[in-house]
């Protein structure tokens, strides 16, 4: 008897979570051909909510009605279950201006100036191109059979710099290292002589005054480095990473 009342509760229970389950489901009606305000009345009726999320062109729906909806009409859901809409702006009347050749930026004023959206833009590296210039469009220029006004566009983008480490020139001939660096896309900037060494007079080296030898020269031109000359230091230091195309200073002896 005791499991015998066992069973009845359950299948009791399970009976009133399946009507309660289906209480609080709904059947979304059909909102398409309705105006905004129409279709979320319509919606609210059943406890759904309706908002409108796109727009697109439409020859057989009138502008500003519904003309699709998600989920379609008849799809069963929860009660306070959002219906997103698509309204109709009627058939296309807007010409697609041709913005290929233009910055990104002429290209964004020429779309909403004939009140279309730019629905994305991507880069891409292209040899040959400017930076930041359309070098496609979708759709095209001239286009009739559009669907939304969005243009979507794809820019090209100048190749970011190549990136090194810099390696360690010390102790080397300058003249080695220049064609080393400027066959890799690399300055040289400033080379300096290093400042001459003091060499103490005879005698007495605590009280005797250093004679210093002139130097011969401060700097020698980049044009013309002395091909001889010993590299003693380097900015950028060694093991830096540096872009390609950056000017490389040495002090040399």
């Amino acid at each position: 008897m005791a499991l015998l009342l066992l069973v009845v509760a359950l299948v009791s229970a399970l009976t009133t979570m399946r009507l309660a389950i289906q209480v609080r489901e709904v059947k979304v009606p059909d909102l398409r051909n309705k105006t905004p305000a129409e279709a979320k009345r319509l919606a609210e009726l059943d406890g759904l909510a309706a908002q409108v999320d796109s727009n697109y062109y439409s020859a057989t729906v009138p502008e500003g009605r519904v003309l699709s909806q998600t989920p379609v009409n008849g799809t069963l859901v929860r009660r306070g279950w959002d219906v997103r809409l698509a309204l109709s702006l009627g058939p296309q009347r807007v010409t697609i201006p041709q913005v290929v050749g233009k910055s990104d930026r002429a290209a964004a004023i020429s779309i909403a100036e004939r009140g279309l959206q730019l629905s994305s833009t991507d880069k891409i590296q292209l040899s040959g191109a400017e930076d930041g210039q359309v070098i496609a469009q979708d759709p095209p220029a001239n286009a009739t059979d559009v669907s939304a006004p969005k243009i979507s566009l794809l820019v090209a983008q100048s190749s970011s710099p190549q990136a090194f480490v810099m390696p360690d020139f010390i102790g080397q001939p300058l003249g080695g290292v220049t064609n080393t660096l400027q066959s890799a896309g690399f300055v040289i900037g400033k080379v300096t002589v290093a400042p001459p060494v003091s060499i103490p007079a005879p005698g007495n080296a605590t009280t005797a005054a250093p004679q210093v030898v002139p130097p011969v020269a401060s700097a020698i031109p980049t044009a013309a480095p002395l091909a001889a000359s010993i590299v003693v230091s380097q900015d950028p230091a060694p093991g830096q990473k540096v872009l390609s195309g950056t000017a490389i200073n040495f002090v040399v002896k």
